[in-house]
């Protein structure tokens, strides 16, 4: 099948990469996002997400003039749906940018078009929710028009190699529906292309983020464990993982981002009557927060009330701006429901507002002051600071380390009581 002309709805850390990239292949790109802001800042060259390369990408996509920045989809052989999928405090799924982005496509839909569905979903949604909305239109999906779901499949801080080197699933309605998704995706994705139907498409998205989240857990219940025991559970897990057959992850504050913290409950809601481990992993995870703020709280002598924290790191993970779902802002938000005062400092995202946190664009604001410094993310930039340096920046001495990220010998050295995830003191 061939395609001249792609409409991509959802311009987030997912739609814009992949936008930008069929655009730089030759492809005449409409970039599609209902946020005013996220549009009028494109249009003048102006990103509102960090990713490694982005920028670069993005201002060729628009200088070449096959990517053209709108605010409602046009007409075009192929149209990709990349918005969020969030969940609602229940934990099910919140399908409404998916339901808007698949309604906003019924008065260009033509026949022969293919619609892809990129955002992570619960099982039977490209089946039971968008093939009905679309077929609104009179036409019939795997008839009149292909469908298909290919499920996103990369790591932030990497996704531009990956979208393209990365393996790609991609399951439709019927097998022409996952030909005419090869052809879509073969314009640019080096990666294997694997077929199959929507339904297990979606599944294995879920199935490959649940399966990192079941094996965060048991390293989070191993780190609350040896805690309780008196042993050193990294060292323990360094031991462990010298097994051929053993490979346990890194315990740390929790479990974020809109993947693996998300993804699991798809399932979960899907059949609750045969996901009992998947929840009580999703609980595990969920409840490390609150086991780092008790960690905090026995580093400052048991009270938390009006004690000075300083977080340093809010995203959900190391070298990204992302912040989405992030434990790491759950705790300074637990912290503060203790009476903590926290300062915060993500040196990703130096103006980031979340309501009810205070946060600097600074380190040295953020420890000026502080009784603790509580280290949440693994940042590079984090974990290269020196014990020497810091030391004359804050009068705190008390460090308590999420990550494992600061050798405590070197900062004990110059006067530090250091506590850490899994490690008894």
């Amino acid at each position: 099948m061939k395609f001249n002309k792609i409409c991509v709805i959802g311009l987030g850390y997912i739609g814009l990469p992949t936008a930008s990239t069929f655009a730089t292949s030759g492809v005449q790109v409409i970039g599609v996002d209902v946020n005013p802001q996220i549009v009028a800042g494109l249009k003048n060259g102006h990103l509102h997400i960090v990713e490694p390369g982005l920028r670069t990408l993005v201002q060729a996509a628009l200088g070449s003039g096959h990517l053209t920045i709108s605010d409602k989809p046009e007409e075009a052989d192929a149209f990709v749906i990349a918005v969020p999928t969030p969940f609602f405090d229940d934990k099910r799924a919140d399908l409404d940018f998916v339901r808007s982005a698949t309604e906003s496509i019924l008065p260009v839909l033509r026949r022969g078009n293919l619609v892809v569905l990129e955002s992570t979903s619960p099982p039977l949604t490209t089946t039971n929710i968008v093939a009905p909305i679309l077929e609104r239109s009179g036409l019939k999906a795997g008839v009149d028009f292909h469908l298909a779901y290919s499920p996103e499949r990369v790591l932030p801080g990497q996704i531009l190699r990956e979208l393209i080197e990365n393996a790609r699933v991609i399951g439709g309605v019927d097998r022409a529906s996952s030909e005419a998704g090869r052809d879509l995706y073969g314009i640019f994705v080096k990666g294997e292309i694997v077929l199959t139907d929507a339904t297990t498409a979606e599944m294995v998205k879920l199935m490959e983020n649940t399966y990192r989240d079941v094996n965060i857990a048991i390293a989070n219940e191993f780190s609350r464990l040896a805690d309780r025991f008196g042993v050193d559970v990294w060292e323990a897990i360094s031991i462990a993982n010298r097994h051929p057959r053993v490979r346990i992850l890194n315990p740390g504050p929790g479990v974020g981002g809109h993947c693996i913290s998300v993804d699991p409950w798809f399932l979960v809601e899907a059949a609750p009557d045969l996901t009992p481990l998947i929840a009580t992993a999703r609980k595990v995870n969920d409840g490390q927060p609150k086991y780092v703020v008790d960690l905090v709280r026995r580093a400052l002598g048991g009270n938390l009330e009006g004690r000075r924290v300083a977080a340093l790191g809010l995203s959900y993970k190391p070298d990204v701006d992302d912040l989405r779902e992030s434990p790491a802002v759950e705790v300074a938000r637990l912290l503060q429901d203790a009476g903590a005062n926290v300062t915060a400092y993500e040196p990703f995202k130096t103006d980031a507002q979340i309501e009810g946190l205070h946060i600097v664009p600074t380190l040295a604001e953020a420890i000026a002051e502080a009784d603790a410094l509580l280290l949440l993310v693994g940042h590079t930039q984090l974990r290269d600071l020196q014990p020497e340096t810091v030391a004359q920046m804050t009068p705190a001495r008390v460090v308590v380390d999420t990550v494992n990220g600061w050798p405590a010998a070197a900062w004990q050295g110059l006067g530090f009581r250091v506590f850490k995830i899994g490690v008894r003191k």
